[in-house]
């Protein structure tokens, strides 16, 4: 959203009488965003990765191996991108990428030696941004968020949205 003084020079209703600034998805979009860039920043000047690159090494990480279908699924991302952070990876030598033994066409992805290292930083690192983020609020605040943001997505889902592609 925009800053205090930019917010002074929004009428109090637009033409519509809709309130863009209060409509959820709006709110969701704009703080999702905002969250990302400080993620984002840090994670580049401490480790050079792209959010991308960093959400598909924290997946690898969560589950050892993983296909980059999994890593779509769970990192809410669409293959494409996936694909390009996982080559990235593959590249600074951070992830590994092999054939499935169950099924020749398909790879899966792991952590490398190095790319071990960089998690065991990385992780701290969001869980220091995140630590950061809920000193805003109160501690049932916080937690109350935490559970909304759950029963928000899975009724999201629930509707039939969400399940593939996600992300923007």
């Amino acid at each position: 959203m925009k800053s205090n003084a930019r917010l002074a020079e929004v009428p109090e209703e637009g033409l519509d009488g809709f309130k863009l600034e209060e409509f959820l998805p709006y709110q969701l979009s704009v703080t999702a965003n905002t969250v990302s860039r400080l993620f984002a920043k840090r994670y580049a000047e401490e480790y050079g990765l792209s959010i991308p690159e960093w959400r598909v090494l924290v997946v690898v990480g969560r589950f050892g191996t993983a296909s980059p279908s999994m890593v779509s699924e769970w990192a809410a991302m669409d293959k494409v991108k996936v694909s390009r952070a996982a080559a990235t990876l593959v590249a600074r030598g951070l992830l590994k990428q092999t054939q499935d033994p169950a099924d020749g066409r398909a790879r899966l992805l792991r952590l490398t030696r190095k790319g071990v290292s960089v998690h065991q930083g990385a992780v701290p690192l969001a869980q220091e941004i995140e630590a950061q983020l809920a000193n805003g609020l109160s501690r049932s605040e916080w937690s109350a968020l935490q559970k909304s943001l759950t029963r928000l997505t899975a009724h999201v889902h629930e509707l039939g949205v969400g399940e593939e592609g996600s992300e923007e």
